[in-house]
């Protein structure tokens, strides 16, 4: 694809999600529909960090725990100590990234196999480490978490206060799709930049990348300590929305879905884990109709995804280019 269509595609995405799907709840007068799309870019920006784990070779199933600690440590923030949330945001991604670098340096020189065996754990020792800690408040969790206050530059408004808004939905859409667009930029440009090459050479043959001179530890806590970061920006703009959090707010569910959300969209895709947030959503939302056939349809219809589409969703334009 050229610069152009690629320019083109970007600013045809934001002009859908930014104009046209505000229109459209608006006529429809569907205004709950704000929630549901912001809980899907949040989701998505999460899921990237995911898809990033993957793209060195590695299988990450404990995003949900960065989501929590996120989360927390931007309601802590807010509620005990009155930082402003948009400040707590970038604060939370770096308390996230800290401690991500902390655990990933004795457990990501393990071998692939045990990395995603340690990460399955992470989402409960932090649920249980939010349950045990009397800053988190227990089981009762944060609760009555103020709307995020206005930010201002030079005297000029940049973010209203939600306090004042008619309808803080809205704001909360636009902000986190802006974020989203962001993140899945910057990963973008990684991806594609040398460093990117690096992460590509770890997925393909990591002794092969070590021996020529590739610091293939350095590499991998660098690009988990990103993936953490995004899971933290995530959890933080949730207890934004929500205005409370619990232990229960993310679980391992949550993490297996962020996973499951880079297989569906499709692994060598940058931008897999936003359709694939989208489809798991809506999808698990729509099947439930089928009352107790839900998870048995929902996951018979993702194995057979998988193995018809082992690249995801997005391999399909690949498949119709060869088929022409």
């Amino acid at each position: 694809m050229s610069s152009t269509s690629k320019l083109f595609s970007a600013l045809a995405f934001l002009l859908v999600t930014l104009v046209a799907v505000p229109w459209l709840i608006t006529v429809t007068r569907r205004l709950d529909l704000y929630y549901t799309l912001t809980s899907v870019a949040l989701l998505a920006i999460a899921s990237g960090g995911v898809w990033l784990t993957f793209y060195i070779g590695r299988i990450n199933i404990g995003q949900a725990a960065f989501a929590l600690m996120g989360g927390y440590v931007s309601a802590i923030l807010v509620v005990t100590y009155g930082v402003p949330f948009w400040l707590t945001l970038p604060l939370a991604g770096l308390f996230c990234a800290v401690a991500s670098i902390l655990i990933g340096l004795p457990i990501l020189r393990l071998r692939g196999v045990y990395f995603a065996m340690v990460t399955l754990v992470l989402t409960e020792v932090a649920r249980l480490l939010a349950l045990a800690l009397p800053v988190t408040n227990g089981a009762k969790g944060l609760v009555n978490i103020p709307l995020p206050g206005s930010t201002t530059l030079f005297g000029v408004t940049l973010i209203p206060d939600f306090a004042t808004l008619a309808n803080p939905r809205l704001t909360f859409y636009l902000i986190s799709v802006v974020l989203m667009v962001i993140c899945y930029a910057g990963l973008y440009r990684l991806v594609h930049s040398r460093v990117g090459r690096l992460c590509l050479s770890l997925q393909q043959n990591e002794e092969l990348a070590s021996s020529i001179g590739v610091n293939v530890a350095y590499l991998r806590v660098v690009i988990y300590a990103v993936s953490s970061l995004l899971g933290g920006l995530g959890g933080a703009m949730f207890v934004a929305i929500s205005q409370s959090i619990y232990p229960s707010s993310f679980t391992i569910t949550d993490s297996i879905n962020f996973m499951l959300n880079c297989f569906l969209g499709g692994l060598g895709y940058v931008f897999g884990p936003i359709l694939g947030t989208f489809l798991l959503y809506f999808g698990w939302d729509l099947l439930f109709q089928t009352g107790r056939l839900q998870l048995l349809i929902f996951s018979s219809v993702l194995i057979a995804l998988m193995l018809i589409l082992p690249n995801g969703l997005l391999s399909l334009r690949l498949f119709r280019r060869s088929k022409g």
